[in-house]
């Protein structure tokens, strides 16, 4: 079952870009219980300046194959600003969670899994649930945004030395303000209440240094907050499924080793949400 949905009325968005309106699509289990199972939402990356392909549908298959639902959130990219991505972000937990018995959700096991700039919207939908300007969202209750878990592939972090420079300028526009940028730089936002994390990366990314993940793990280990992470030693940015399906016809994006990260993530959020 497959539908799509605008996750805001036209009253509501405020976008920039008028042919553009945020959408949800649900990739639901079909099984023929009554049971509810977890659910992953998924936030595709591309600069936040699009929303990759490659980190949506393919994944939300993967998901729908460890058993989990799948929710692909195609949300605000430049010439919005934030806190549109974030906005769209807590709108979509809040649509799962208010649809959670009719899609069979169990909406105390939903996760959010971002790429490269959706690993960033993740990373700030699971460190800044919280934040009270997204109270104003219609439908929105204190706590209804958080998800139970995390995970974050070759993710943009920081907005410092290591930045993916090109991500906080689409998401904050050029000449940025540093205290803004410092206020999204997520290593920063991180805290002993937010979700547990499952963070990859490679170390030969050229696009999105590893010292991202690092930081993040390094700010995890501090708050004392559950991670588990991986660094492959070789591969590209934006290997996604690290497979065929995903290469788009470019060898250097199927890597067998770094696609085992889909057997650990499974793995570790079945743990998670047993």
């Amino acid at each position: 079952m497959r539908e799509t949905y605008e996750i805001w009325s036209k009253e509501e968005y405020n976008g920039a870009d008028e042919n553009f309106a945020p959408t949800l699509t649900n990739f639901l289990l079909n099984f023929q219980d009554d049971a509810s199972y977890g659910a992953i939402l998924i936030l595709p990356g591309g600069g936040y300046g699009f929303t990759s392909w490659r980190e949506a549908e393919p994944i939300a298959y993967w998901a729908n194959a460890s058993g989990y639902h799948a929710f692909i959130l195609h949300y605000s990219v430049a010439p919005n600003r934030h806190p549109q991505p974030l906005l769209d972000a807590t709108r979509a937990m809040c649509i799962i969670r208010d649809n959670a018995k009719k899609w069979k959700v169990d909406p105390s096991k939903i996760a959010v899994c971002g790429f490269s700039a959706g690993g960033h919207a993740a990373g700030a939908l699971a460190t800044m649930y919280d934040e009270p300007y997204l109270l104003d969202i219609q439908g929105m209750e204190k706590g209804k945004n958080r998800p139970n878990a995390a995970i974050l592939s070759y993710p943009v972090i920081t907005g410092g030395e290591k930045a993916h420079r090109g991500s906080f300028d689409n998401l904050l526009g050029e000449n940025a303000d540093s205290d803004i940028i410092r206020y999204l730089s997520l290593e920063n936002r991180v805290h002993e209440n937010m979700p547990p994390v499952f963070l990859w990366h490679t170390v030969s990314d050229s696009s999105v240094p590893v010292e991202n993940s690092l930081l993040f793990a390094n700010a995890l280990t501090k708050h004392k907050v559950p991670f588990e992470m991986h660094i492959y030693p070789e591969g590209p940015h934006g290997l996604s499924l690290a497979n065929r399906q995903t290469a788009e016809q470019n060898p250097s994006l199927i890597n067998p080793h770094v696609g085992t990260w889909t057997t650990l993530c499974k793995q570790w959020l079945d743990e998670i949400f047993a």
